[in-house]
């Protein structure tokens, strides 16, 4: 189940309780843009219901990135134009069935073989509109601005920027409740990714899991992903060790033996 946080004229964050997981909507007089589509179809065609509550407009997607939870609900959606970055699908392609396989056990390894099920039979859709670093969609009354900020969470993010709102659906690039997820990561370029966000001047920035927050959270998340990047150059270089890395880290200990585990460069 999910409920909707409005973040903006016409903007909507659809909550979940499976992985703190945020979706979003956003409307305007002709069409409507749905933000990333959930992690199997049985997701996707409920948030896709949801959607319908609020508004019958036809409607597009918008993907954050690959990874499967803002994904695999894509099919439910039907016919209609995938916005991504161009890496995305690339990725897709390369890591989808191993994205599947992974959490299938996980699933089955936590007692929840329904999930395990919901995920094996989700179809993978691949994005077939590739987005710029500044592509404009118009909604009718209202443009949304799909743009790429660098690498960060993953090689291939993308944010959904709402001017006349304030509004940026961030995916993973912004994570509220929970550390960063580094496994995919490029922690030398995150920081700078969120700079990129952060000059957009969001009112409200509504992160890939948790509630939405405001700029001064992503500013706050920038220092610590920038102090993350830090301790990995010093590790790196020889001036620091592991144990002392892990010591001296803003997060927990196992996100940050995966940033460290990270390349350095993109």
């Amino acid at each position: 189940m999910g409920r909707w946080v409005e973040v903006g004229d016409r903007a909507w964050a659809r909550r979940h309780d499976e992985l703190d997981l945020t979706l979003g909507l956003v409307a305007g007089d002709r069409a409507c843009l749905v933000v990333d589509t959930g992690a199997d179809e049985a997701q996707g065609a409920a948030f896709a219901a949801a959607v319908r509550e609020l508004t019958g407009l036809p409607w597009s997607v918008a993907l954050t990135h690959a990874h499967f939870d803002h994904c695999f609900g894509t099919a439910a959606f039907g016919q209609c134009a995938v916005w991504a970055h161009p890496g995305c699908r690339a990725d897709l392609v390369a890591t989808g069935e191993r994205q599947r396989s992974a959490w299938v056990e996980h699933y089955h390894k936590e007692g929840d073989p329904e999930a395990a099920g919901r995920l094996s039979a989700a179809r993978i859709v691949l994005p077939d509109h590739a987005a710029g670093t500044a592509t404009e969609l118009d909604l009718g009354g209202r443009v949304v601005r799909l743009a790429g900020p660098g690498p960060g969470h993953t090689g291939h993010d993308l944010v959904v920027h709402v001017p006349d709102s304030g509004v940026v659906f961030a995916g993973d690039l912004v994570e509220q409740g929970a550390p960063p997820a580094f496994e995919d990561a490029f922690p030398q370029a995150w920081p700078s990714a969120l700079d990129r966000l952060l000059e957009l001047a969001p009112r409200t920035v509504v992160p890939g899991h948790g509630e939405p927050v405001d700029a001064a959270f992503v500013a706050r998340q920038r220092d610590e992903l920038a102090e993350v990047a830090r301790l990995c150059r010093a590790v790196a270089a020889g001036e620091l060790t592991r144990a002392e890395a892990l010591a001296r880290s803003p997060y927990p200990e196992p996100f940050t033996s995966d940033a460290l585990a990270r390349p350095l460069a993109p």
